[in-house]
């Protein structure tokens, strides 16, 4: 290929960007104008893959059009089409959802919500093999319908945790971590080739109290016992008019006679989509009108540093919650937490933010499917935490450690001579193994850490640090758990946090409030020449260094808050 045909790709390569530009700056700026909500109209909302917390903010997903629903946007589109008299009914498209059971939890709370008006809504389900979580949300629905031939399959939870010590084995790699206390396993996957006894415990509790509160709240929807329910769950898979005939669903019907089942014997329903809907400006349909509340989301792993997505940096979300706290127009701050945790360092930096903006307004954490270890760090100190029944927080605990990669070399005949100034220069080489009195020294500092951190949750919660402990010792508890153990202090999703957070703000139940959010949504032009980084400027010299200070991924952090791995439960 000629060089000049090079040239001329490169060209029409920008060409296309800044025509992509240019539409999404128009939509954005116009977007709101031209949506024609019908008089008479059925909200669609296809609720299927990933549900965030945070809507993308790179370029790639610019222009690939994804775009998927936020938490937030189901909430407040719900709200908008509950207050809308255009909008008759609602019919919700249910597929796989890639989230957790707090979020799929927040879903049906807006569904509920949205009841309330009298309006009716509308669960389809085409086929759903493995559909608990799915079906959780429907339940919420006036009538569960499903395709005449679709299978509903409501086969109970379960899930994997894998284990790789044996394979470390083999390759001659040594997980070399320590921890306090016995349920802090987060690197049992790599030390363990099985449960140990207190991450059998704890897994098990975790597992059956999600379980229980989804039969339990699965059965009374649907009108059976919760023996009933469980009968049907060990059946497992329904296809068709089997799901009718066990109660699992009202109608199997096609789409069209699903339609005439909506209208019923009045007029034409129009339709229009929640993305569509999702443009509508709630300020014309008198929400959002208020005094204003600050939305602060933290998600994601927590490090030292800038934010970096799925990175939640420390400084960033230090920053908004200083803004959020120093502006005398927010009324309230309502700090979203979906974190595993992380460095204690970066969680403790976070936590100093929130009791500095607590100290001006009152600070409400709302917690996602999980906000555990660093993730409970940075909530502990908060006004009020709310919690799903569903959310996986707690695990008060600190680990540390290093892989000892030894092994590995040998069997590659990597050899390696030691060259240190200080007796422990070499304490976290890859190189060996920890010595005796290496291991007790950091044994040592992960009980100062954790100590710190009983008694910030003491003070916070207003427990003695002898009743922390008994609830910590790097266990984690569901939300429902976890209300028992005064580690929250109430049940609910973002709908809640917001209520309590104009209660403790002294704004009346009814009263409307305006949401400012961080982060701030980015434009294309930003996504184009801002980098990734989420409220960080890649065109300044500061930027581009905190931005390379978190690609390290806080290089010299070896003291951590963070919560297990495993697959999650379906």
């Amino acid at each position: 290929m000629k060089r000049s045909t090079y040239v001329w790709i490169i060209i029409l390569f920008f060409v296309v960007l800044i025509v992509a530009g240019f539409v999404a700056t128009f939509v954005s700026a116009f977007g709101h104008a031209r949506v024609t909500v019908p008089s008479r109209a059925i909200l669609e909302v296809r609720l299927s893959g990933p549900v965030d917390e945070v809507p993308p903010s790179d370029l790639l997903s610019f222009l690939m059009g994804r775009n998927p629903l936020t938490v937030y946007d189901v909430w407040m589109n719900f709200r908008k089409a509950k207050a809308d008299r255009r909008v008759q009914a609602v019919l919700v498209r249910l597929g796989l959802l890639e989230c957790d059971w707090a979020k799929a939890a927040d879903i049906r709370d807006a569904i509920l919500d949205f009841r309330r008006s009298g309006k009716k809504v509308y669960a389809y389900i085409e086929e759903a093999p493995q559909f608990d979580m799915e079906y959780y949300v429907a339940t919420a629905c006036d009538r569960v319908v499903l395709q005449p031939m679709g299978w509903l399959g409501v086969t109970g939870l379960g899930g994997y945790v894998p284990f790789f010590k044996g394979l470390l084995d083999k390759l001659g790699v040594r997980a070399e971590f320590e921890h306090v206390a016995e349920y802090k396993t987060a690197y049992n996957t790599f030390t363990e080739k099985g449960f140990t006894p207190a991450h059998r415990e704890e897994m098990e509790s975790v597992y059956s109290g999600i379980f229980a509160d989804y039969v339990k709240t699965a059965a009374e929807a649907r009108g059976k016992s919760e023996e009933q329910y469980r009968v049907l769950i060990d059946h497992g898979l329904y296809q068709g008019e089997q799901a009718k005939e066990a109660g699992l669903v009202d109608d199997c019907l096609y789409e069209d006679e699903l339609l005439r089942l909506i209208r019923g014997s009045g007029p034409e329903l129009g339709r229009i989509d929640i993305l569509d809907y999702a443009r509508i400006k709630p300020s014309s349909l008198g929400l959002e009108t208020g005094r204003k509340i600050a939305l602060v989301y933290g998600v994601g792993p927590i490090l030292t540093g800038e934010s970096l997505p799925p990175v939640m940096g420390a400084a960033t979300v230090s920053r908004w919650l200083k803004e959020a706290g120093e502006d005398d127009s927010i009324a309230a701050v309502v700090f979203r937490v979906d974190s595993p945790g992380g460095s204690s360092v970066g969680a403790d930096i976070i936590w100093r933010a929130v009791e500095l903006a607590k100290q001006a307004k009152p600070v409400i954490v709302s917690m996602s499917d999980v906000a555990g270890s660093g993730g409970y760090w940075v909530a502990m100190g908060a006004t009020g935490i709310v919690a799903q029944p569903q959310t996986l927080t707690g695990s008060i605990g600190v680990l540390a450690g290093k892989f000892s990669l030894a092994g590995l070399f040998a069997k590659l005949g990597i050899t390696s001579e030691e060259l240190t100034f200080g007796d422990k220069a070499g304490l976290f080489s890859i190189f060996r193994a920890f010595t005796p009195a290496e291991r007790e020294l950091l044994l040592d500092q992960i009980r100062w850490t954790y100590d710190r951190f009983l008694a910030k949750v003491a003070a916070g919660r207003g427990l003695t640090k002898e009743e922390v402990d008994e609830a910590g010792r790097g266990r984690i508890w569901t939300g429902r758990q976890a209300l028992g153990l005064k580690l929250v202090d109430e049940l609910g999703g973002l709908g809640a946090a917001v209520a309590s957070a104009k209660k403790a703000a002294g704004i009346p139940p009814g009263e409307e409030v305006r949401f400012v959010i961080w982060p701030k949504k980015r434009t294309f032009w930003q996504s184009l020449f801002g980098g990734g980084a989420i409220g960080l400027d890649l065109k300044t010299p500061s930027g581009r260094a905190a931005a390379l200070e978190t690609l390290h991924l806080a290089e010299g952090t070896y003291f951590w808050a963070l919560m297990p791995f495993w697959v999650k439960p379906r």
